[in-house]
């Protein structure tokens, strides 16, 4: 970024602004993860501006990561403060979250992006068909599994997640109402998954990316540290009033909006990634 024009310096650094107000936002009222608007945001940031190559998609999800830390820390405070957090079992599955973060990182890290980016557009489908057509209540089972069903639940939880670049709200929140826990408690305790993931995949992508080729300057292994200190204080500060409209509003019409949006941009992104 340092070779590049002022005025699109200047883009980026707007790009990375508005992006990040908005997955803060949405990463506390939906649960799912800022790194829905953050990774495309960043993906298509490097590219129009000609930086980096053939790892940019990598980057935009280990950026996205370590941003999530920020974003759970603020989001879980809040949703503290409503007593809407199961402690329970944010102290059991989170763990195996971690586990699991730390293997996607990997996987990852050993994958191209054409590959990644398919990963990334069938899970970001399967999120916007749980939202677009599922309605908040379906269950499929009474309660959250326990024993080795927690350990492999929550390890893929975490690792899809990973290499995804979003937090635990997504694969957590739509596991626990599925399993028939309250959606608020399920967006609150899933808010919570964020942190483990973050901590430990955003670690993973910076060993694992270490010396890759075809990645944007200032970037750390597939951590690119400018759009990580802008996002990161973005997504952290307006976090807390997305977790607060989750309490206030009706978010049927806004799931099915957001569901589109997802939608479009899982085929953006695999057909930008794969041409």
């Amino acid at each position: 970024m340092i070779d590049l024009p002022f005025s699109e310096i200047a883009l980026m650094m707007a790009a990375l602004v508005g992006a990040g107000a908005v997955a803060g936002v949405i990463g506390g009222l939906f649960g799912v993860g800022g790194g829905t608007v953050l990774v495309p945001a960043l993906f298509y940031a490097f590219s129009v501006l000609g930086v980096g190559g053939e790892s940019n998609l990598h980057v935009a999800i280990g950026t996205s990561l370590l941003t999530i830390i920020a974003t759970s820390f603020r989001s879980l405070a809040t949703h503290r403060k409503h007593g809407a957090v199961d402690e329970q079992v944010l102290k059991t599955w989170t763990p195996w979250v971690a586990f699991g973060g730390l293997v996607g990182a990997f996987v990852a890290g050993g994958s191209t992006m054409s590959a990644l980016a398919v990963v990334y557009g069938v899970c970001l489908l399967v999120i916007a068909a749980q939202m677009g057509l599922l309605p908040e209540h379906v269950t499929l089972r009474k309660d959250l599994p326990t024993g080795w069903g927690r350990r492999i639940v929550a390890s893929l939880i975490g690792g899809l997640s990973a290499m995804m670049g979003i937090g635990g709200g997504s694969f957590g929140g739509m596991t626990m109402t599925l399993c028939g826990r309250p959606i608020h408690q399920a967006v609150a305790t899933s808010s919570g998954f964020g942190l483990a993931i973050g901590a430990a995949a955003s670690f993973g992508f910076l060993v694992f990316g270490w010396g890759a080729e075809g990645v944007p300057p200032l970037t750390l292994g597939y951590v690119n540290i400018p759009a990580a200190i802008i996002m990161g204080l973005l997504t952290g500060w307006t976090a807390p009033f997305g977790a607060r409209l989750a309490h206030r509003l009706n978010r049927k019409h806004l799931r099915k909006a957001f569901a589109i949006y997802l939608l479009t941009t899982a085929v953006l992104v695999v057909a930008k990634a794969t041409a």
